[in-house]
């Protein structure tokens, strides 16, 4: 197949993405937010239009197409619109938890947890984060005891994302108590005994996307749930983040994109002191300066995406990236606002949202903190 015929059928589906942003997202997104929660149903339509699942082969009832561009796609088309809390829903599907499905699960194992993954009936979240641990994997408490054919687990986890909706869970546990060969990871049913959902946690942005706590009490899962080898989740947790990180930046980019759009439409239609806001030079001088940046951030992604396609995107890379663009993402909506001035405070206009909504970036999928001590350590530093 030539580059040609791949440009023509991503331009194809693009437009399949932004036919579904306008149709099923946009017109309910504010009731969303009030809800607190994305409708289960958005996954299922999601599926029908054949937005989820990329990489699921075709005899588990997906496309097997491992074009990572598709999945960039959607979270860009997305985000680009302002609806971060669906572009997270979907990146945790497609880009985050599917990995571990797909490159981990046996055959039986993928037959039994894939073809839900494509058609949206099984909603996927991954449970790392714990109370009291964050950043640091190797913290990971939760206990998973081996009885005969199951493991009893005990612990808890906070801050999941889909938590709320989510049906099956990739769950990080510690099944010795070495700090690195200790952990493993067991996908997890939510309807298994045990197994209980906290509150929907308030945040001050991305209101319309579940966040939970999760609880398990003497919660029996089977051997048979377990991904790959006990003892090696750290490591099959370290191998998948570069791909998730990737995909954080590309919504990062996308989502400052969009917000800086609607602000150039914005000031060349608002005025003051008699003239278009777009007339200051102050505006002028903002707007270049972020037009810049973002078209660096673009080149750089798409960059990363091509090393990404090609299987070479390093970790310290995919680092640089996520740090480089989540806190362009930060600093645009933070810009953007000042010129919307008092009207930039009001929930109704679409920069309130971007502001808030992009503040989560630099801190969930590591910090950006933890972003530069991997490039330092990459640097031998």
């Amino acid at each position: 197949m030539t580059a040609l015929t791949h440009e023509l059928e991503h331009r194809q589906f693009r437009d399949v993405v932004r036919a579904f942003v306008c149709d099923e997202i946009l017109p309910h997104h504010e009731d969303w937010e009030h809800e607190s929660r994305l409708p289960a149903a958005l996954f299922a339509a999601a599926g029908k239009q054949g937005l989820l699942g990329f990489s699921v082969p075709e005899r588990c009832g997906g496309p097997g197409v491992r074009d990572f561009r598709y999945n960039a796609i959607v979270v860009d088309e997305v985000n680009r619109a302002g609806a971060a809390a669906a572009g997270i829903a979907f990146a945790l599907q497609n880009d985050v938890v599917l990995p571990y499905l797909t490159d981990l699960a046996d055959a039986d194992q993928q037959q039994r947890w894939l073809p839900g993954v494509v058609t949206g009936e099984t909603i996927l979240g991954i449970a790392m984060t714990e109370p009291g641990t964050g950043s640091d994997l190797s913290g990971i408490r939760t206990s998973a005891v081996r009885d005969g054919d199951h493991y009893v687990v005990n612990g808890s986890k906070t801050f999941i994302s889909n938590g709320q909706n989510g049906t099956l869970f990739v769950v990080a546990v510690r099944t010795s108590p070495d700090r690195h060969k200790g952990l493993s990871l067991l996908v997890v049913d939510a309807g298994t005994p045990g197994f209980a959902r906290g509150r929907n946690l308030e945040k001050i942005g991305l209101h319309a996307q579940d966040t939970s706590e999760l609880t398990f009490t003497d919660m029996r899962v089977p051997v048979a749930s377990l991904l790959g080898e006990e003892g090696q989740g750290f490591y099959q947790l370290v191998h998948n983040l570069p791909q998730e990180r990737l995909s954080l930046s590309v919504g990062a980019v996308a989502a400052a994109e969009g917000v800086f759009d609607r602000t150039l439409d914005y000031v060349r239609g608002r005025s003051a002191f008699g003239r278009p806001i777009a007339g200051f030079q102050n505006t002028q001088f903002v707007l270049a300066e972020l037009a810049t940046e973002l078209d660096l951030a673009r080149t750089y992604l798409d960059d990363c995406l091509a090393q990404h396609l090609a299987g070479e995107l390093t970790a310290a890379r995919a680092a640089r990236l996520k740090w480089w663009t989540t806190e362009l993402q930060v600093r645009v909506a933070d810009r953007c606002l000042q010129l919307h001035g008092g009207y930039g405070y009001m929930r109704e206009y679409p920069v309130a949202r971007a502001f808030v909504d992009a503040r989560i970036q630099t801190i969930y999928g590591g910090t950006t903190e933890i972003m530069k001590t991997i490039v330092a350590k990459d640097l031998g530093v």
